[in-house]
């Protein structure tokens, strides 16, 4: 960021910012009754209690990765805090949900919702009080980037609604969410102490923008990630800290640590953490206690103001009681370390929105000559180890650290237990069983084996896939971020060696994130690819509702797919990460450099088709800057509703399918050097054949903004906006134009 952003709240100013930010919009009702109740009882606390509520017991000493002291002069409890974004982490049974990135690729908005909703339910029924998710960060500007699966999309807008969607979810179901990891971790290698120089205009416009959504969406906490930015661990970082995120934004609820990521007990204090995870390192013994007692010294003698604390503990107990946790909440129902046994089970109806998720997240990338949907083929292939379940079943890696088996999500600790897993070849065999099909395997990736399994089969299916996860654990040679965009397991070879022998030739993709399929797409007897992301659980299930056609594929890519891995531009760096690039990224990068990609961003097909008509747009906005009280997420008037643009859509086929309509906008040239365009809407429409709907879109000040550095604000510009509208970033079917 730029040296206005450098700017360093004093210790002596360190008061309570929600007293400074306060508004009387309905937003902040909430808050405003939650903060009361907060220091109602930060009046009653004694200093060891305050300095207990924000200091971690440690690691392992408690039920939950983390935990915090419980106070006896009010009615709160040891805070537990648990991963994780896409199932409740060391608890068993538990539902296994698809990857934030398959949530992402669904662009549904209510669909990510009820995922969130079914994750708090579970957070809540179980007695965690933090759900440590969703993920903005990494956004992943890497392709490589290890734990990009856990978000949603490298694209911050979608990424921004999928973060409100989930949040919402979550805390309406009683947990507190926890938005992560703030900010500029977008790879694992050297995260401890890597330092992410980011410019202030894409800090804004890229980085910082999912995470405004999440305080507009009122999360309760956000964690602080390991790296440096601008030459500054983030979690003693005052300005990404107490300037941006708490004073900027208007952020209310707590800051913690991600775990060990605290370097100093009074600067973090002082730069605004609220909370210290797990309060110690993560050694053996658990050591190096930076707060508890250390923090208590720091107040005494004058390192750290006693304001300071109470506002700590005032935004725990308002996060605390902003969802309603002092009503009736459960006790906790498990032990992180002893199984995870939980002792009742909370998974309900949860199975359901998990083959929803992951079947409209599922993205068509090729069907030659409408070979998909299968109708009754007399014989398949079904080839590859990616096809069924580990043989020693889907959790006998120890947080999901191999690759053995079908992919149905990541490594690391944003994973969780499967309570089972419904791998491709046992869904596959049921719908065989009843069409009467003969099936042929080899569960191998042998190319001999698969060969001879495709060759007198009507149809063979390749599964292949890519993993990549948390740093701390190596899998075949990767330590967290992807060696490579190829397919592990010699994958591209193994789909070479079906495809020369069997002329109707699916593949169906279980990744983490982008691949080059360059030589895969050589192969003329490749007539379809399927991509299936992590889809959790119900991973078969989902695959073969799209395989058979009872529902029609509607999932968009959240990233692009490039012909080589060198055309992102960007990749995992082994030293200090300077962000160069700026905001071209993904498909900013694509379109500013005039580079092809292979599918691009927002891609995907259907078994139907789609015709767009009838664009409106209707705009009405002042150029300049953004002004007003600092609201949640920013100034007020930056989400004022400037106009809308909408479009009718038609299913012009002959099946029941669903489209996500696209808007993109394009800056006026006398904004600064800005992407040709930038997604700022989008609908999901779902249409009976030769049925229409109306796709509508709502702008804001902020859609149509830039980020000033020299202003320090989001300034609208003047003169001639581009309008696009389509099925994809470049699938675009209608454009217009409007001017300010």
């Amino acid at each position: 960021m730029l040296s206005k952003l450098q700017h360093l709240v004093a210790p002596s100013i360190l008061l309570s910012l929600f007293a400074v930010s306060k508004t009387t919009s309905a937003q902040t009702s909430d808050w405003d009754e939650a903060y009361s109740k907060a220091l109602d009882s930060l009046a009653k606390l004694s200093q060891n209690e305050k300095i207990g509520i924000v200091t971690g017991t440690s690691w392992q000493n408690g039920s939950c990765v983390g935990n915090t002291y419980q106070p006896s002069s009010i009615d709160y409890p040891s805070l537990c805090l648990q991963d994780g974004p896409l199932g409740i982490r060391y608890a068993n049974p538990v539902t296994a949900f698809p990857a934030g990135i398959n949530a992402g690729a669904t662009w549904d908005r209510s669909l990510i919702k009820d995922r969130g909703a079914a994750l708090g339910e579970e957070a809540k029924s179980l007695g965690v009080h933090v759900s440590l998710g969703p993920v903005a960060g990494p956004l992943g500007k890497v392709p490589q980037g290890g734990r990009l699966w856990e978000g949603f999309s490298v694209d911050p807008y979608l990424s921004g609604v999928a973060m409100t969607e989930t949040i919402n979810g979550v805390q309406g179901a009683g947990a507190q969410a926890c938005a992560k990891h703030y900010i500029g971790n977008e790879q694992e290698t050297n995260r401890n102490y890597i330092d992410s120089t980011i410019d202030d205009r894409a800090f804004h416009e890229l980085y910082l923008w999912p995470f405004a959504d999440a305080v507009r969406a009122n999360v309760a906490s956000v964690m602080c990630s390991y790296n440096k930015v601008n030459g500054t661990y983030t979690c003693e970082n005052p300005a990404v800290l107490n300037h941006t995120l708490k004073t900027e934004l208007g952020f209310k609820g707590y800051i913690m640590s991600d775990w060990g990521a605290q370097h100093t007990t009074s600067g973090s204090a002082n730069a605004g953490l609220d909370m210290t995870m797990p309060g110690s390192d993560l050694s053996n013994p658990p050591g190096n206690v930076l707060w508890g007692q250390k923090l208590a010294d720091a107040i005494s003698n004058g390192e750290v103001e006693q304001s300071r604390l109470d506002d700590m503990v005032t935004r725990i107990l308002a996060a605390w009681y902003l969802v309603g946790q002092d009503q009736g909440y459960p006790s906790v129902q498990f032990n992180s370390w002893n199984g995870g046994q939980t002792s009742a089970n909370v998974t309900g109806d949860h199975a359901t929105v998990v083959r929803n998720v992951a079947r409209d997240s599922i993205v068509l990338l090729k069907n030659d000559n409408n070979t998909l949907p299968l109708s009754k083929p007399n014989s398949l292939a079904i080839i590859g180890s990616d096809a069924a379940v580990n043989p020693d079943g889907p959790n006998a890696c120890s947080d999901r650290g191999c690759d053995t088996g079908t992919l149905a999500m990541g490594w690391g600790s944003g994973t969780c237990e499967f309570p089972y897993l419904v791998g491709p070849l046992e869904a596959i065999k049921n719908q065989a069983n009843a069409d009467g099909t003969t099936i042929t395997s080899s569960t191998t990736d042998s190319t001999s084996d698969g060969a001879s399994a495709a060759q007198n089969a009507d149809v063979a299916i390749v599964f292949i896939n890519s993993d990549s996860g948390e740093g701390y654990i190596n899998v075949e040679g990767s330590s967290g971020d992807r060696l490579n965009l190829d397919p592990w397991h010699s994958g591209n070879e193994l789909v070479q060696a079906v495809a020369q022998v069997n002329q109707k030739t699916i593949v169906v993709i279980h990744s983490v994130g982008p691949l080059v399929l360059e030589s895969i797409l050589a192969e003329p007897n490749v007539v379809a690819i399927v991509w299936a992301g992590l889809p959790g659980q119900e991973s078969g299930n989902a695959l073969v509702d799209i395989l058979y056609g009872s529902t029609a594929p509607s999932g968009k890519l959240p990233y692009t797919i490039a012909k080589q891995e060198s055309d992102y531009g960007t990749s995992v760096v082994n030293g200090d990460d300077n962000f160069s690039e700026g905001i071209f990224v993904d498909y900013r990068h694509f379109d500013h450099a005039d580079i092809e990609p292979r599918y691009e961003f927002g891609y995907g097909l259907s078994y139907t088709t789609f015709n767009y008509s009838g664009l409106a747009v209707d705009v009405t906005v002042s150029a300049g800057a953004t002004s007003g009280e600092t609201v949640s997420g920013g100034p007020s008037d930056l989400f004022t509703e400037v106009g809308t643009v909408s479009a009718s859509v038609q299913n012009t086929g002959q099946v029941t399918g669903a489209e996500v309509a696209q808007l993109y906008i394009g800056l006026p040239s006398s904004a600064p050097s800005a992407p040709p365009k930038q997604l700022r809407g989008f609908q999901k429409i779902l249409l009976e054949a030769d049925e229409s709907d109306t796709a509508s879109f709502s702008l804001t000040r902020r859609d149509l903004s830039y980020w000033d550095t020299q202003e320090q604000k989001w300034v609208v510009p003047s003169g001639e906006f581009s309008v696009y509208v389509g099925s994809s970033s470049r699938d675009i079917r209608l454009t217009d134009t409007f001017t300010v």
